[in-house]
């Protein structure tokens, strides 16, 4: 099952890198698992409304958001094969 992993960010802010940078890396080690959308909410603002959203970076697995702040490697990459096992 591929995970949809879509990455909300912000042009000002200042974490929002490392959260891209950790999805980058994850995917690396998972290749083929991760479909990754990357969502500048200065652009796409009602999708960050729909999920309810206060504060980037944010990540959301399938539809879940599921960390608010730039996770560890581990961490997504934990919550990665717990949707892959859905």
């Amino acid at each position: 099952m591929v995970v949809k992993v879509e990455v909300f960010t912000s042009p000002s802010c200042p974490y929002c890198p490392m959260a891209i940078e950790v999805v980058n890396e994850v995917e690396k080690d998972m290749p083929g698992v991760m479909e990754i959308e990357k969502i500048d909410i200065m652009v796409d603002r009602e999708k960050a409304i729909d999920y309810g959203l206060m504060a980037v970076p944010a990540i959301a697995l399938n539809g879940v958001v599921r960390f608010v702040g730039a996770p560890s490697k581990e961490e997504l990459a934990k919550a990665i094969e717990e949707e892959k096992g859905k």
